[in-house]
């Protein structure tokens, strides 16, 4: 390889190639018990999709509050409590303005939900949903994630 094909690869290719994945974390919300427990699903802003309310790390909130911010920006949950550790993972490959793709791996909370309001900072970009977790699997697109719903 010559050294200006190598000095690209070691300094641009290789590490963009490499790059670990980030780290998202989201809320798993539900409300009732047994055979009626419901979970909320949202629409995704840019494709529609059905997927769980997550987002990026907030500096200054631990993990599972980040997923609780999250649930109440994306779905309008009011009052909920969140696990203290996850409940699963899933990774999703999170597709960029320019078209490129990333991955992410995504730490699930469990968040049983209290009070849902209808004027939340993301409700006229979003629809939500209650469902049962069977039919949560068959909406959602990630495997892991699917996993986690017929795990419940």
């Amino acid at each position: 390889m010559s050294v200006a094909l190598q000095t690209i690869w070691e300094s641009f290719l290789g590490p963009l190639l490499s790059r670990p994945k980030r780290l998202q974390m989201a809320a798993l919300c539900h409300r009732g018990e047994g055979d009626g427990r419901e979970y909320l699903l949202v629409t995704s802003r840019g494709t529609a999709r059905w997927i769980i309310p997550k987002g990026w790390p907030i500096r200054g909130l631990k993990a599972n509050e980040t997923a609780l911010r999250e649930a109440w920006e994306e779905a309008g949950v009011k009052k909920g409590k969140a696990t203290r550790d996850p409940v699963g993972t899933y990774t999703y490959q999170k597709r960029q303005d320019s078209g490129w793709e990333f991955p992410v791996e995504t730490l699930v909370y469990s968040v049983a939900v209290n009070d849902l309001s209808d004027d939340f900072p993301e409700a006229h970009e979003r629809t939500r949903r209650w469902v049962k977790a069977d039919t949560a699997a068959e909406l959602v697109n990630e495997p892991e994630l699917k996993s986690i719903f017929r795990s419940q």
